[in-house]
C-alpha cells in the first residue's frame, strides 16, 4: 500500500487555539474568577448562540467590524448571519426582548468566545472568550462607579496590586461636542474618533487628523464636572490608580458617555487590557424606547497575558488528585473499591489498568502533576493498608482503609 502524501495537519486553523489540560486549566482558572467576583456583585450569567443575523453588527458595531472583521455567510435558507465579533448587541438584543418581564436595573455577565477575522497577534488572536458585563436601566452615575469597581476587583482578585494596572476614563458625549465646537461635521468628528482610537499604535497620527478634518485643528478636551466627579467617587472608594485620558474612545459606534480602559503599566503589555463604556442608545435599535446601559468586556488573551507577564498564574496541577497503580488485574477489584470511597468523598481518582511496572505508572503520575499515588499490590489487598505517597513533596502515610477515607476528607478533598 502507499504512503498516504494527502496527511491533515495537526495545527488549529490560524488564530484560533487548541486549550490542552495544562491550558484548560489556565482557562478554568480565570474563567473562575471572572464569575466569583461578578456573582459576588450581584450579576446573573446569561449566554446566547454564537450565531446572529449580520443586520444587528451592521446597525451600530462599526463600519471596520463589519466589512473587515466578521466571519460572515449565507445559510442553507439565503439568510445572512455572522459569528458574533462582540456581545453587547447579543445582549441588547435579549434585554429588548423581554424589556417588560424585566425588573430593572438588571445586572448580567456572560463568558462567550468570539470571532473576529484579523492578524493575529499578541493580546488578538481570531477566536478568543471575553467576560462581558452590563448594567441596564440605571441611568445615573452610581451605574458608572459600580461597573468601573466590579473591573477593578477583578484585577485585584486576580492577585494584582494596584501599581500593577491604571483605569483610564473619557466621555464620548464630551468628545463629541469638543470636536462639534471646533467646526467639525458629524462624518469628520467620527473618522477623526475612529483615529484617535488607534493614536497609540500609529506615528502619523497629525498628519491624518489634518487629512480628516482638511486643515490643522487645535482641541483640548478637559474632564467637565461629570467626570471630575466620577473620578473622585472613585477614589473615595479606593481606587486610586484612575486618572482622565482624552485619547480614550473605544472602537464601536454605539458608546455615548462615559468610556474608559485598563491599562497594565509594564511596558510589555503597552496595549489596553480591556474596557467597556455606557451605550444608552443601543436598545432603541429594537424600536423600543431608550434604556441607560453600561458595561465593559475582558478577553481570555490579554487576561491570561497580564497573569504570565505578572508571574500571578497559578502553577498547573492535574484537577485529578489520586491515581492508583495496580501491581496486576487481579489487584484491580480493590482499586475500584478504593477509588468508589475517594469519590464518595468528592476526591477525583484515576486508577492505571495498563499492568507496567509500579515505577512507570508513578513516572506517569508525575509526569501529569497528580499529587498523590497509591500502589496495590497483594499485600494491600490482604492487610487494607496503603502507603499514601505524595509526589510533590515525597512524603508518605501509612493509612488503613478509615485513615483513608479521613485523609480523603481532610487533605485530598481540600486540594
Amino acid at each position: 500500500m502507499s504512503e498516504n502524501t494527502n496527511k491533515l495537519s495537526t495545527d488549529p486553523y490560524k488564530g484560533v487555539r487548541d486549550f490542552y489540560p495544562e491550558d484548560q486549566s489556565a482557562e478554568n482558572y480565570i474563567f473562575n474568577i471572572w464569575r466569583k467576583t461578578c456573582e459576588s456583585f450581584g450579576y446573573l450569567e446569561y449566554n446566547a448562540s454564537p450565531l446572529e443575523p449580520s443586520e444587528l453588527y451592521k446597525a451600530k458595531s462599526g463600519e471596520e467590524i463589519v466589512n473587515e472583521q466578521t466571519y460572515s455567510f449565507l445559510d442553507r435558507g439565503g439568510r445572512e448571519v455572522t459569528l458574533r465579533p462582540e456581545m453587547t448587541p447579543t445582549v441588547a438584543r435579549m434585554i429588548a426582548g423581554r424589556k417588560r418581564e424585566l425588573s430593572m436595573p438588571v445586572r448580567w455577565f456572560s463568558i462567550p468566545n468570539m470571532f473576529r477575522y484579523e492578524r493575529p497577534q499578541r493580546g488578538r488572536l481570531r477566536e478568543h472568550f471575553q467576560l462581558n458585563c452590563d448594567i441596564f436601566g440605571l441611568d445615573s452615575i452610581y451605574a458608572d462607579i459600580e461597573i468601573i469597581r466590579l473591573a477593578y476587583q477583578i484585577m485585584i482578585n486576580f492577585g494584582a496590586k494596584e501599581s500593577d494596572f491604571e483605569v483610564r476614563l473619557s466621555n464620548r458625549t464630551l468628545l463629541n461636542k469638543t470636536l462639534a465646537d471646533i467646526g467639525l461635521s458629524a462624518e469628520q468628528s467620527h473618522d477623526f474618533q475612529k483615529l484617535l482610537d488607534r493614536k497609540k499604535k500609529i506615528d502619523n497620527f497629525n498628519d491624518e487628523a489634518e487629512r480628516i478634518c482638511g486643515r490643522k485643528i487645535e482641541w483640548k478636551l478637559e474632564a467637565d464636572e461629570e467626570m471630575e466627579l466620577l473620578i473622585s467617587e472613585l477614589k473615595k472608594a479606593g481606587i486610586s490608580n484612575v486618572k482622565f485620558d482624552d485619547t480614550i474612545v473605544r472602537g464601536f459606534d454605539y458608546y455615548t458617555g462615559t468610556v474608559f480602559e485598563i491599562y497594565d503599566t509594564s511596558p510589555q503589555n503597552s496595549r489596553a487590557l480591556f474596557g467597556g463604556g455606557r451605550y444608552d442608545e443601543l436598545l432603541s435599535l429594537f424600536g423600543n424606547d431608550k434604556v441607560s446601559a453600561i458595561g465593559f468586556g475582558m478577553g481570555d488573551v490579554t487576561a491570561r497575558d497580564f497573569l504570565e507577564t505578572r508571574e500571578i498564574l497559578p502553577k498547573y496541577t492535574s484537577s485529578t488528585k489520586v491515581y492508583i497503580g495496580t501491581f496486576s488485574k487481579d489487584c484491580v477489584e480493590d482499586a475500584d473499591t478504593l477509588a468508589k470511597i475517594l469519590r464518595s468523598k468528592n476526591v477525583n481518582v484515576a486508577i492505571d489498568y495498563t499492568g507496567r511496572k509500579i515505577v512507570d505508572q508513578i513516572k506517569k503520575a508525575d509526569k501529569e502533576k497528580i499529587n498523590f499515588f497509591i500502589a496495590i499490590g497483594e499485600q494491600e489487598m490482604n492487610t487494607k493498608t496503603y502507603n499514601v505517597k505524595n509526589l510533590f513533596t515525597g512524603e508518605e502515610n501509612i493509612c488503613s482503609l478509615a485513615e483513608i477515607e479521613e485523609f480523603a476528607e481532610r487533605i485530598f478533598s481540600n486540594l
